[in-house]
């Protein structure tokens, strides 16, 4: 498979990255460290050589002690540090509620940059996200501090998650963003209108949740059972009675397409963006190495633009209930 440059930046990495948040976060209870550790490392063995996490992906263990997600990451790839592109976020704490405090002022981008160092054990981090827009700060104040760290050599390159086309525009004139990091999947297609700024601005799009959280792999029904309080799943829209029965379209579409592909109905989804467009990288999370090689696989899997597009004619006219927001017509 072909690498993909991030963006304005020397960063390279394969066409699927790995969202590392579901070993601690969101995802059910925390999978226990060592497993979760040999997990992350047999990823690199697999291919994968992009590491997505974030200070804000924590969970509690059974004991009661914390599961910070950077930790784990740091220790899966000690040895190999200069093989992968290590990408952590700031910005975002979580209330008890699961909403968001969001801190994006310099005076916590600083802090926030030195604690991931220290849980991710290194001396720089490749691309660092702002994880969430926050209100109160101005995008040229946040990227003025982004400019300062990477001059100070903490940082290779930064980026937006969740961003607006103004906010990029805003932002990168003050200093080049890398990439943003929106959500982008069959189901979510809100953020297309941002692939011509992309595109303009030479700026990489990292796809989190580009399987719908798990949907558009066909294993998961409204009667599946989650894993408990700290699984974020059930109640999604797209897990209801009604968001299931609104999306059987594209799941017998998607069932038909990977038939004749002879793939997944995941990897499909997966390839669907790749072949889209050169600066799209997924990054699809699991703690199953099997799950892991098979999305990892979906970027040899070869999709026209006469298939892409006749796949986006049929998403057009369905209309899906969706975790982040309701696409379709």
């Amino acid at each position: 498979m072909e690498k993909r440059r991030l963006g304005n930046s020397e960063l390279v990495v394969n066409p699927v990255g790995l969202g590392c948040m579901g070993f601690s976060h969101a995802s059910g209870d925390p999978m226990e460290k060592t497993a979760a550790v040999r997990t992350l490392r047999e990823a690199f063995d697999i291919g994968y050589d992009f590491y997505d996490t974030a200070e804000a992906y924590t969970g509690v263990y059974p004991d009661g002690s914390i599961s910070y997600n950077e930790e784990l990451v740091g220790e899966a790839i000690h040895g190999i540090r200069d093989k992968v592109v290590l990408v952590t976020k700031m910005g975002v704490s979580h209330n008890p509620d699961r909403s968001l405090r969001l801190d994006s002022s310099p005076a916590t981008i600083r802090k926030s940059v030195e604690r991931s160092l220290k849980k991710l054990n290194t001396d720089h981090i490749d691309l660092y996200f702002q994880h969430r827009i926050d209100p109160k700060m101005e995008p040229e104040m946040v990227a003025e501090t982004m400019g300062e760290l990477i001059r100070e050599g903490k940082i290779r390159a930064w980026g937006i998650s969740e961003t607006t086309e103004e906010y990029l525009r805003r932002a990168h004139a003050v200093c080049p963003v890398t990439a943003i990091e929106n959500r982008y999947s069959m189901m979510a297609r809100w953020h297309e209108n941002l692939f011509s700024v992309c595109e303009e601005l030479n700026v990489a799009y990292i796809a989190f949740s580009p399987m719908a959280n798990g949907f558009l792999t066909g294993k998961y029904t409204p009667d599946t059972k989650f894993e408990g309080a700290q699984d974020y799943r059930p109640g999604m829209p797209q897990y209801t009675k009604e968001g299931y029965a609104k999306a059987k379209g594209l799941l017998e579409l998607l069932t038909d397409l990977a038939a004749k592909k002879n793939a997944t109905m995941g990897q499909l989804s997966l390839a669907w963006m790749i072949n889209k467009k050169p600066y799209i990288v997924p990054i699809p999370g699991s703690r199953k190495p099997d799950r892991l090689r098979e999305n990892f696989a979906s970027a040899n899997i070869i999709l026209t633009k006469d298939e892409i597009a006749a796949i986006d004619a049929a998403l057009d006219t369905m209309s899906f209930d969706v975790f982040g927001g309701h696409s379709g017509k």
